[in-house]
């Protein structure tokens, strides 16, 4: 299974289409004002934004960057701004985290070989039972 879509509720898609845009998504359906789809440069996913009246659903997102700092770097220049700035997590990524004008939460990281190999992931052959993640 590989993550293909997302959506996400915005209540202006004129604004939220210039946000996703700075952010460096690629629109490929603009059925605004009820719908806009993006594509991710980096990869085959997509990512849509759907009008609604309630925002921020408890909705996160997560874009995985190269080149985080440098990615961040670029978009406050470009206006965007964090509510926080790249910090390294105990998890072993690398995250920033901002909030699209609808206030659902993204979240630029950078997690190389621990996103999918963390030092503690379960082996194929074990079970998950009794197996957690360290916090």
């Amino acid at each position: 299974m590989r993550l293909n879509q997302v959506t996400v509720t915005a209540i202006d898609l004129d604004t939220a289409w210039d946000f996703y845009c700075t952010l460096g998504l690629v629109p490929i359906v603009d059925a605004r004002p009820h719908y806009a789809r993006f594509y991710c440069p980096d990869g085959e996913s997509t990512f849509s934004l759907d009008h609604g009246d309630q925002v921020g659903r408890g909705t996160t997102v997560y874009f995985e960057c190269d080149d985080l700092d440098e990615t961040m770097r670029r978009l406050k220049a470009a206006g965007l701004q964090f509510a926080s700035d790249p910090e390294d997590k105990s998890w072993l990524w690398r995250e920033a985290e901002l909030f699209d004008p609808s206030g659902n939460r993204i979240v630029l990281y950078k997690a190389g070989k621990n996103r999918l190999n963390p030092p503690w992931r379960i082996s194929a052959t074990s079970s998950n039972k009794g197996t957690k993640e360290p916090a």
